[in-house]
């Protein structure tokens, strides 16, 4: 799975910011229980919901089990209702996860408790927008296949990216340059190609 690096390069307005990520029916490498099962940063998405102005906010339910049982107490949250998802091979990509999306962090403690700490480790909760970007130069770690400099970057099954073309994925950058570790430099431009 492709995980993007501290090192990024992009204007503010190829970032849309009015989508949350659909999390049912995600992978079960994806499925949020854990840190290590987030959806991570770099993680290529469709459109599954559109927007829709006369109902852009919807409630995510109690902020903790335990509330709900208490007498005259509302600890509602709101959420985006469009939402997106990870792409699968062939299928149009409307953007990039910039941040992962995540219920608990490292330790096991839930992230809706402390939104500080989500912040720190630029992580999403389920239901809040999170932003994707369309463009710009971004490090990025996990490409599949083998990248080769100036080789075309595919964005392939549950939402990677590859430099092989599965026959229909779409093609979303190029590659730059290789570094060690597994990280490629990636030129992107949805829909650009």
């Amino acid at each position: 799975m492709a995980t993007l690096r501290p090192f990024r390069d992009y204007d503010e307005k190829d970032v849309i910011n009015l989508y949350s990520l659909h999390t049912t029916g995600l992978d079960t490498s994806m499925d949020l229980s854990t840190w290590a099962k987030k959806v991570p940063s770099g993680t290529m998405v469709k459109l599954h919901t559109g927007w829709d102005v006369s109902q852009e906010l919807e409630m995510l339910g109690d902020a903790g089990a335990a509330s709900s049982t208490l007498a005259n107490v509302t600890t509602q949250r709101y959420g985006v209702k469009a939402k997106v998802f990870p792409t699968e091979a062939g299928e149009q990509p409307l953007g990039m996860l910039l941040h992962h999306v995540a219920n608990v962090d490292e330790n096991g403690e839930q992230l809706k408790f402390n939104p500080r700490k989500a912040s720190e480790v630029e992580a999403c909760l389920p239901g809040q927008a999170v932003p994707l970007v369309r463009k710009g130069m971004f490090l990025i770690n996990g490409v599949g296949g083998t990248p080769a400099v100036g080789g075309a970057i595919y964005a392939g099954d549950n939402g990677g990216l590859s430099a092989t073309d599965a026959g229909s994925d779409k093609q979303v950058g190029i590659a730059l340059g290789l570094a060690s570790g597994g990280n490629t430099l990636v030129l992107l431009d949805i829909g650009g190609w």
